[in-house]
């Protein structure tokens, strides 16, 4: 992710990332993974992406842009695997570290703090339409890893024209535009797939639900309460307009 100019997407992404820690201290430690996938993917999702990083103990994997979180408790929870996490915004890093006990960085997906070939995999998960500099970031997630790496992408798409406002600082791609800058980052699909974001456990959805209500009930006056919602439900529209698609990808590192 781009330094964030927008006041919205720092209201999205850092001061609700605080919120949400506060709200699942709260609520109950049950409650932490299915609220840190919020705007990253279902269960069903992860699920497909882990599946085809062919995951095994003991390797390095990154995870680039990632929010509170709440993937990587996922993948520690059923894959036993200890992802490292590099995010930009302060609160979201503090959250991660609290709720999930994860490894966790304070940097740009396009500015990562590691050596070359530093990990045998990586995912990215809801990053790569929120900055301009796409190719920089998947440039820099080909340097951190070792060649025949694999990258998990879950990507919002559009193919043509959208039918509302995009949320502020969102640029999304085409599918053929992601595949081509893959394929300029030195990377090759090896599979793909349109993830169906309403797939969650019907337990997994009433436990995020609830967590957003207990974070309106103490929050819902605050200014960025309202653009972090005007945000997310831009992307909303877009989704059941279908003029945005959840583009799954599995990338090969050359």
């Amino acid at each position: 992710m781009s330094p964030l100019e927008s006041e919205s997407m720092e209201a999205e992404f850092d001061t609700v990332a605080g919120w949400t820690e506060e709200a699942v201290r709260a609520l109950g430690p049950e409650y932490a993974v299915p609220a840190g996938c919020r705007g990253s993917g279902s269960e069903g999702a992860l699920r497909w992406l882990a599946d085809r990083l062919e995951l095994r103990p003991g390797m390095r994997l990154l995870d680039s842009g990632a929010g509170v979180g709440g993937p990587a408790g996922w993948l520690a929870a059923d894959r036993g695997i200890r992802a490292v996490c590099a995010e930009p915004m302060v609160a979201a890093v503090r959250a991660g570290r609290r709720l999930f006990g994860v490894p966790s960085v304070v940097a740009m997906s396009q500015q990562l703090p590691f050596a070359d070939a530093a990990f045998d995999a990586a995912w990215c998960l809801g990053v790569l339409c929120t900055t301009s500099d796409k190719a920089g970031l998947l440039a820099e997630l080909r340097r951190v890893l070792v060649p025949g790496a694999r990258l998990g992408l879950l990507v919002f798409a559009a193919d043509g024209p959208l039918t509302s406002p995009a949320p502020e600082g969102n640029e999304f791609p085409s599918v053929a535009g992601i595949r081509q800058l893959l394929a300029d980052a030195g990377f090759d699909v090896a599979d793909a797939a349109e993830a169906d974001l309403g797939d969650s456990p019907a337990e997994w959805t009433r436990r995020a639900d609830a967590v957003d209500a207990e974070i309106e009930r103490r929050h819902g006056e605050d200014p960025a309460f309202g653009q972090a919602r005007e945000q997310s439900g831009r992307v909303g529209r877009l989704l059941s307009d279908g003029a945005l698609r959840p583009w799954l990808g599995i990338a090969v590192a050359r």
